[in-house]
């Protein structure tokens, strides 16, 4: 790929490009973003209308005016109850009509009917997402998957004097909580910070006590000893592996099934009468670059040379083992 690295919209373009493209498999969006709803309304309906034609017909039935604003409604409050992870996995229901809002891709290639609704999914890519009604402020970047925006990214150029730190303090200062596309697991799941040659990212904006961590390769690739950052890319951007492997379709689709999940811890609060009071904190794990990658280079070897080989994963302190030990484990279970 021919880089233009003084041009920060080229970099933009270089990127929908791949994921617009037949490997990338998205398309290119087209709806209107509804702020208030926090969706891209017309996809949503559309998706479940082709998808569970019974139970939108007795919602319809049920909900003779604003039917639309009223499901728009149900899905946000299945969101507040149980968070976008459970409905995105599991739907919700309203009034005793259940409806999915996704379809994940089925363990096995027998499964016709799973695979037919998998297939029924469109993802979409949308430039410059204009987020909020109250501000002119767009974000570089969002992917929807039917009409829910799921990630997001800010998008910099070093050669035009800016770098992922600024894409940091983009999403720190210029980004409100409380809107509804970016309040905690109701809509982005995953916030990301891209330049050229390093990738950060976090799953809950806070303010000035946002939380970035990386979400690069190391500077020898994945698996191979090294330092911080991304080697160089022969054939292009030193962050493409984002776009092209990350976020591809398939990929997507799979993180948001199989990895990404709450995790929910209590914590002793000290009162100012001396009493303590349990606490209870969620965060939402998403995994590290190489996480992804060992977990996936096991369960591949796995499925080509089958069971009974040992692997020997080298992890450094905190990089979470635990949960790559977690995520491996599930993933061999439901192996065909």
């Amino acid at each position: 790929m021919a880089i233009d690295a003084t041009n920060e919209k080229r970099f933009e373009s270089d990127i929908e490009a791949a994921l617009l493209s037949p490997a990338g498999g998205y398309t290119k969006g087209a709806d209107v973003y509804d702020a208030k709803a926090g969706l891209f309304v017309d996809m949503l309906v559309d998706f479940v209308r082709r998808t569970q034609p019974k139970a939108w017909a007795r919602f319809e039935n049920a909900n003779k005016l604003d039917t639309v604003r009223k499901f728009c409604a149900a899905f946000n409050n299945a969101c507040d109850m149980d968070g976008l992870v459970s409905v995105l996995r599991h739907g919700f229901k309203h009034r005793g009509i259940p409806f999915r809002v996704c379809y994940f891709k089925p363990e096995s290639s027998l499964n016709q009917t799973s695979a037919a609704q998998y297939a029924k999914n469109r993802v979409e890519c949308y430039r410059q997402w204009y987020f909020s009604t109250d501000t002119k402020k767009s974000v570089d970047m969002v992917l929807a998957l039917n009409g829910i925006p799921v990630f997001a990214f800010e998008l910099k150029n070093q050669y035009t004097g800016q770098t992922v730190d600024n894409a940091k303090t983009q999403w720190m200062y210029d980004r409100d909580p409380r809107e509804i596309c970016f309040q905690f697991n109701k809509r982005i799941l995953g916030y990301f910070a891209v330049d050229h040659t390093e990738v950060w990212m976090t799953t809950e904006l806070r303010g000035k006590d946002t939380v970035f961590l990386p979400f690069n390769q190391g500077s020898n690739g994945a698996g191979r000893d090294g330092g911080k950052g991304n080697p160089a890319n022969p054939h292009g951007y030193p962050t493409a592996y984002l776009w092209e492997t990350v976020f591809q379709k398939d990929s997507m689709m799979d993180i948001l099934q199989k990895f990404i999940h709450l995790q929910v811890t209590e914590e002793k609060k000290l009162l100012p009468d001396g009493t303590e009071k349990t606490v209870k904190k969620a965060r939402l794990i998403f995994p590290r670059y190489h996480q992804l990658d060992a977990v996936r280079k096991m369960i591949a070897h796995v499925l080509a040379h089958g069971a009974g080989h040992n692997y020997l994963i080298q992890h450094s302190a905190g990089s979470g083992k635990s949960n790559s030990i977690a995520w491996t484990a599930y993933r061999l279970a439901s192996l065909h």
